[in-house]
């Protein structure tokens, strides 16, 4: 399990696989016994009443503490989100203190961000990356398989290696069932700009899993510091590049 008892898990951008990911991370946390929080410090483009981030990961992981901070219906960034609607802007002060504090009664509090590492959560420009900062806590990233992944995964660890964060590794948020030659060849390039190997890679549609069955794709699809059996050696072995 990560030895941590905050992670922050981002991405390279939105719809990449954030919130499988952190129930994925969850739901192997619970497995072990562990007592896990999820925090949501903003949910955009989800009008009140409507299931958001956190109803996908209770469904897939059984987690049973979550909290989301704010609530905005456009899909925009949480900043923008929250000017269009004419509220108030999400504190990520007032964030990191509830994290900090469930910290104190969890083995390990997740927070999810919203779109990728510098979007802006109020109109100073807050980000997750500032309140990872704020935390001292380490950063998961999550990436696409695809084209455009290099230069996102890229950007995104410079960022955090700019603002002296942490990160816990990259992960692979949808493996398609059947690679391409450039989801097949980008994998050796993000171990490269990541300088360690994968933390994971969950396979392409793990989120319409049941809960039982999600369990077992989290844990063949996450590595040992996340909690799961994921092999990066024995999962570039069939590549065949």
């Amino acid at each position: 399990m990560v030895p941590v008892s905050v992670l922050v898990i981002t991405g390279t951008d939105t719809g990449v696989g954030k919130t499988v990911v952190t129930a994925a991370v969850a739901a192997l946390a619970l497995a072990r016994g562990a007592s896990v929080a999820v925090v949501k410090p903003a949910q955009t483009g989800v009008a009140a009443g409507e299931p958001g981030d956190l109803d996908e990961v209770i469904r897939l992981s059984g987690v049973t503490t979550t909290f989301e901070l704010g609530r905005f219906p456009d899909p925009l960034s949480p900043a923008a989100a929250a000017r269009a609607a004419g509220l108030p802007p999400v504190s990520l002060r007032s964030a990191a203190e509830r994290v900090a504090e469930l910290a104190g009664s969890h083995r390990l509090v997740l927070v999810e961000g919203a779109g990728g590492l510098l979007v802006r959560f109020d109109e100073d420009g807050a980000t997750i990356a500032d309140l990872a900062r704020a935390l001292g806590a380490p950063v998961l990233v999550v990436a696409r398989a695809g084209l455009g992944t290099l230069n996102h995964t890229a950007l995104t660890l410079e960022a955090l290696a700019g603002r002296g964060l942490e990160p816990a590794g990259v992960v692979i948020g949808s493996w398609p069932g059947e690679p391409g030659l450039a989801e097949r060849s980008n994998v050796v390039d993000l171990e490269t700009l990541a300088a360690r190997p994968l933390a994971g890679a969950l396979p392409e549609g793990a989120g319409a899993l049941g809960r039982e069955a999600f369990a077992e794709a989290a844990h063949d699809g996450l590595g040992p510091l996340l909690g799961g059996g994921f092999d990066p050696s024995r999962f570039r072995a069939t590549l065949s590049l």
